[in-house]
């Protein structure tokens, strides 16, 4: 669901290789940015309708862009608003991560995204007095879901399921090829992505790129990814931030300072069992920073999350991997 490009802070390759016979590609704009899948068909049918009409509806759930969406609504205070099944799986899946992060990742993170140019509002003039006044409108525990309805302690809370939406709506589309008895497929849109099975004899590979907060033509990977049976996300502050009196601030905001987020992570991809996991914690990380991210996997091996950090460390570029996906990503020097 953002805006801008989510391209603009994560970049990927995909790589198809050969055998064009059987797989078809499907592409198109969506959510502010672009997707593609790939997926082996034995039957030749093209889903691209289908497609382009599951994520209208999660746009109509979700979007903050759009005036009559269901967050929308609900942002808005507008009178008996009931909120879909997409709306569920998204809130409770945040409520769930808010948790085991202790609100580092928070979806009411919406009065301090939009003062600060992030969401649907043009940049306000900002101070610490501001600041502190919007987060006292910040916090997950202020919201409940009851009846399929939103229940805000303050009406000036607003949602933002911009560092979730994504990963999740990679499910609805990947779920969609599998009801129809497709099982090697690889989906992604905006730089969230979910594989499944094999194009052939060879798992799907995913080029990640060199941080870079200049957008050219000529892209540098940092890494290759091969993925099998899972979703991978990635989250950065190099390129999408503005600059104020020379200096630059993130797009990812401390739901905790409502300052944009400082720390030496400069990109964090999370591979996860499903592309809404992935998403969430891949913010929350950018969020906690390189050793408390690391603390937080070593605490809580129970969710199974692999990653590949980039960081700075006093100038220099550094990487760390996670044991387990060591055997899987090619890093490129």
């Amino acid at each position: 669901m953002k805006k801008i490009l989510i391209l603009l802070f994560t970049s990927l390759t995909i790589f198809t290789g050969c055998n064009a016979d059987r797989i078809i590609k499907l592409e198109g704009n969506a959510q502010g940015t672009t997707y593609h899948i790939s997926y082996l068909s034995d039957d030749g049918i093209n889903h691209k309708k289908a497609i382009d009409s599951l994520l209208k509806n999660i746009d109509l759930s979700m979007s903050i862009w759009l005036p009559n969406s269901i967050i929308s609504k609900i942002n808005n205070n507008d009178s008996i608003v009931l909120v879909d099944q997409y709306f569920i799986d998204v809130f409770n899946k945040s409520v769930e991560v808010s948790e085991k992060t202790n609100g580092v990742f928070d979806i009411t993170i919406g009065p301090l995204a939009n003062a600060m140019g992030f969401g649907f509002s043009k940049k306000t003039s900002l101070d610490s007095t501001k600041i502190d006044s919007l987060l006292q409108l910040v916090g997950y525990k202020m919201l409940k879901l009851e009846n399929n309805k939103i229940i805000k302690v303050k009406p000036q809370i607003k949602l933002d399921f911009n560092a979730i939406a994504q990963g999740y709506s990679v499910d609805v589309l990947a779920n969609y090829l599998e009801i129809r008895g497709i099982n090697n497929y690889l989906v992604e849109l905006g730089g969230e992505l979910k594989a499944k099975g094999k194009k052939e004899n060879e798992n799907w590979r995913v080029g990640i790129d060199t941080p870079d907060e200049k957008t050219t033509a000529e892209r540098k990977l940092k890494a290759i990814i091969n993925l099998k049976n899972k979703a991978l996300a990635t989250s950065g502050n190099y390129r999408k931030f503005y600059e104020e009196d020379g200096q630059k601030f993130s797009h990812i905001i401390n739901p905790k300072t409502g300052y944009p987020a400082k720390q030496n992570l400069l990109s964090a991809t999370v591979i996860a069992h499903d592309g809404i996991t992935a998403d969430a914690y891949a913010t929350a990380f950018m969020i906690m920073g390189l050793e408390e991210s690391k603390t937080f996997l070593e605490n809580n091996k129970e969710l199974n999350l692999e990653v590949y950090f980039i960081y700075d460390d006093k100038g220099t570029w550094k990487t760390y991997t996670t044991e387990s996906l060591k055997n899987s990503i090619e890093e490129i020097h």
